[in-house]
C-alpha cells in the first residue's frame, strides 16, 4: 500500500503546543505561516487533518502532495 507525503501550509507560525494536534507530522515555521509536513495513509486520514485543522480554528493555506512511499 502507498501512502502520500502532503505539504499543508497554515496561516499563521504555530508555537510548540500544536505539535501534539498534529503528531506523526513536521511542524515549521516559515515567513508568517506553519508547515504541516508528513505521511498521510489514505483520504480519511487526510479529511482528519483537515477536520483538525478546521476544529483548531485555523486557515489553510495549500495543501500539496510530494509524492508516494511504500507503506511497510
Amino acid at each position: 500500500m502507498k501512502q502520500r507525503t502532503y505539504r499543508l501550509v497554515l496561516e499563521g507560525e504555530l508555537d510548540d503546543r500544536f505539535t501534539e494536534a498534529f503528531s506523526g507530522m513536521n511542524l515549521t515555521r516559515d515567513h508568517g505561516n506553519t508547515i504541516l509536513t508528513g505521511p498521510v495513509r489514505d483520504q480519511a486520514d487526510l479529511q482528519g487533518l483537515l477536520q483538525r485543522i478546521a476544529g483548531l480554528g485555523l486557515t489553510l493555506v495549500s495543501a500539496n502532495t510530494l509524492g508516494d512511499q511504500d507503506s511497510p
